[in-house]
């Protein structure tokens, strides 16, 4: 069956709800906005923002509204909407999808409340974002040549997962398919890693003696790969937790590369430090190219 795309509810509008209502309503993929949380500032003020047309506290209400139901909460309070969510849709209900950084214990959320993955739920991660947070921080071009994963298990109905591919599509992103565990893998060395190796260097160095001559002098290195310190602790706890036999795997390959190069270090190693920086500039300079011929198909 098609369905329809006219209503899309938002639960939980922050930066990543914000923009997809505001790249929606510019792209003229949808007619109506309703949000849904439990901040009724942060709900009036996206109505006086101009990014939802109306809000509902209610979740019953906001269920009732849909066409689509985007989940846009933070990854572990996502699962638990999943489980309040799902047990109250009708035959006739909307789809869901979310925006969550892990996609594994959604689906286990999904499987263990209805004992098998709905046909009209479809897991996504927009991979996109920005330090700043909250519904003022929202902009309709946040997603516009990024991609979005999609990862459609057996069981979904394909006209759910097409209209969630046609909504994404309309937003300027690049939309892929992925297995939920390879997502999680992937992720986990790609983004949650360098979280956390970022929060934990500018952690380590903020508790040493001479914390205030490393900050003011630090140069453009150091404020690139720590920039994403910046970003919100509260996600990116939750991330850990959430996908945390992927994260640890990731970690213990890095600590495991890091303490050849402090061996190397310690003995003196030339050769070995050498290697080491040569095949990661090459890999580093192959992924800039890759960026760059995909900038250059985008343009």
């Amino acid at each position: 069956m098609a369905y329809s795309a006219d209503t899309v509810v938002i639960i939980g509008l922050g930066l990543i709800g914000g923009s997809l209502a505001r790249a929606l309503r510019h792209s003229g993929f949808s007619k109506r906005f309703v949000g849904f949380g439990h901040r009724e500032p942060s709900l009036r003020r996206g109505v006086e923002l101009g990014v939802i047309d109306d809000f509902t506290l209610d979740l019953e209400e906001a269920i009732g509204q849909a066409d689509i139901l985007v989940v846009c909460t933070p990854t572990l309070v996502a699962t638990q909407m999943l489980r309040d969510i799902l047990p109250r849709l009708g035959p006739d209900g909307p789809v869901v999808t979310d925006v969550a950084s892990v996609k594994g214990c959604l689906r286990d959320a999904a499987i263990d409340s209805l004992g098998a993955m709905p046909p009209r739920l479809v897991l996504a991660h927009p991979i996109a974002g920005s330090e700043r947070s909250g519904v003022e921080a929202s902009n309709a071009g946040l997603f516009v040549n990024h991609r979005v994963i999609l990862t459609p298990v057996e069981g979904n109905d394909p006209e759910a997962v097409r209209l969630v591919r046609d909504m994404w599509d309309s937003t300027g992103a690049e939309v892929l398919d992925m297995a939920v565990d390879e997502h999680d893998a992937v992720l986990a060395a790609t983004s949650h890693l360098p979280h956390v190796l970022a929060y934990a260097l500018v952690d380590a160095l903020a508790q040493s003696p001479a914390s205030e001559d490393i900050f003011r002098f630090a140069a453009g290195g150091f404020r690139d790969f720590t920039r994403i310190a910046s970003s919100d602790p509260a996600m990116w706890r939750d991330i850990a937790i959430a996908n945390r036999s992927a994260l640890l795997e990731s970690i213990d390959l890095f600590s495991e590369h890091l303490g050849r190069l402090r061996r190397a270090v310690v003995e003196g190693d030339g050769e070995q430090l050498f290697a080491t920086f040569s095949r990661a500039k090459c890999a580093r300079d192959e992924f800039a190219a890759l960026l760059a011929e995909r900038g250059l198909r985008k343009s």
